[in-house]
């Protein structure tokens, strides 16, 4: 068709899961690759010498032997914490009263909202993430913000309102019937609009009274086509909190399913310290845990059983946790996997990583038919990565003898540098980049 786009390079898609399946049939690699799209869609894929032949009046844009995958999916993010990032020395609750508290304070006023939301997508698309789960604030003037922005740039995003009426600062508290209300006309205004989802947010149970987990549990039944995200044993001390808040509960995760907040569609993020039953309630539920890497290790909070949970058969997307993560990067955040993967005695190969944040966390955030792989059909988010984008990186590309040995360096040395163009449903980032042929 006339207003086609045949986009050429390496292609990197998944046929399966690599945790449950052999690297080699998970993992479709084509080293001269295509993809043509067509309203925001991906049309085709194959060869670029036989999708060339059989789209002949296609407009080409040639990217060399430069990698071609779906764009990066941030399962956790607090876009409001974008300016406090890399903040110094702080464990959890430290964290909180330190620095979160205090700038998400300023979000009472909406200009700030509104410039922290341009900064932080501008930050995401420069790093290769297309689409995100973030937590705003208290303040529905965030909410529109973040939605408005992502709006303006056609991306598929969640997020929401993040509800807190105990254990927070008295400019950052609602009330269980205010959070309930605020998030129910939130939804009306933004869930399901163009590649807007909500998602129902209680910060996490600490900051929740039993009143106010009540009323998300029934807002969420109400909605059940929305997400619903919150923070799930991140750390010991936490997990001692909750124990004396709510001493009747059998452990952190039953807190939140006695108020109807586990299920299909629940994203808990961190999920670090689970116990035996917690583990086998999230499997049999469908909720999705997020794993954190550059968080859990910058605030000390543990690591994550990756090879034992995906073994066990749950639901695991992959996050950078900004800003209590130290980068806005999923490059950096799957080198952060691995390490955390290594101390655990697990060497997670390259393709599960990619995996973790692209189909990954497009399966966490329930998208997975929309966004996340290379395939017909899917909407064409997609990063386009120099692998030999530093010294560093060249010299050992240089000597890689295996795709997965070229692209491994990019995932452990690479950042926003390696990142060549970013496309968000079928249209190319201004300044991303191309070779046109």
């Amino acid at each position: 068709m006339e207003n086609d786009i045949l986009i050429l390079g390496q292609t990197l898609a998944f046929r399966d899961d690599p945790f449950a399946t052999d690297i080699d049939a998970a993992v479709r690699i084509q080293s001269r690759g295509g993809l043509v799209l067509r309203d925001g869609k991906i049309a085709a894929t194959g060869t670029g010498q036989d999708l060339r032949a059989a789209y002949p009046d296609a407009r080409v844009i040639d990217y060399g032997d430069a990698l071609i995958s779906a764009g990066f999916i941030d399962a956790h993010v607090h876009y409001p914490q974008t300016g406090i990032i890399a903040s110094w020395g702080k464990q959890l609750i430290d964290w909180l009263n330190t620095y979160t508290f205090p700038e998400e304070t300023r979000f009472a006023d909406p200009a700030v909202a509104a410039e922290v939301a341009r900064t932080y997508f501008d930050l995401a698309l420069a790093n290769g993430t297309t689409s995100m789960c973030s937590f705003c604030t208290i303040h529905p003037g965030s909410v529109d913000a973040f939605f408005a922005e992502a709006a303006r740039r056609n991306m598929r995003v969640a997020g929401g309102k993040t509800c807190m009426d105990r254990n927070a600062p008295a400019g950052l508290r609602d009330t269980a019937q205010s959070a309930h209300d605020d998030s129910q006309t939130l939804i009306g205004r933004w869930h399901g609009k163009g590649r807007l989802s909500y998602a129902i947010t209680p910060r996490f149970a600490p900051t929740s009274s039993p009143e106010q987990l009540e009323a998300m549990g029934a807002l969420w039944q109400q909605n059940s086509d929305c997400l619903m995200q919150t923070h799930l044993s991140e750390q010991l001390p936490e997990i001692s909190w909750v124990h004396e808040l709510f001493p009747e509960a059998r452990d952190y995760l039953d807190v939140y399913e006695k108020f109807g907040l586990l299920g299909q569609g629940a994203l808990f993020g961190h999920a670090i310290h689970l116990t035996d039953r917690e583990k086998a309630r999230l499997v049999e539920s469908n909720a999705a845990l997020i794993h954190c890497p550059t968080s859990n290790t910058f605030i000390g909070s543990g690591l994550f059983d990756m090879a034992g949970l995906k073994a066990a058969g749950h639901r695991i997307g992959l996050a950078t946790d900004t800003g209590g993560g130290s980068s806005f990067s999923m490059l950096h955040t799957m080198a952060a996997a691995y390490e955390i993967g290594q101390l655990r005695g697990t060497a997670l190969h390259p393709a599960q990583l990619w995996w973790l944040a692209t189909v990954g966390s497009a399966r966490a955030m329930r998208v997975e038919g929309r966004i996340g792989n290379l395939a017909v059909g899917m909407e064409a988010d997609l990063v386009v990565l120099d692998l030999a984008s530093t010294p560093a990186i060249a010299q050992r590309h240089a000597r890689a003898e295996t795709f997965w040995e070229a692209l491994f360096p990019t995932i452990m040395l690479g950042d926003d540098r390696a990142i060549s163009s970013v496309w968000i449903n079928g249209a190319p980032v201004p300044d991303s980049g191309a070779r046109n042929a």
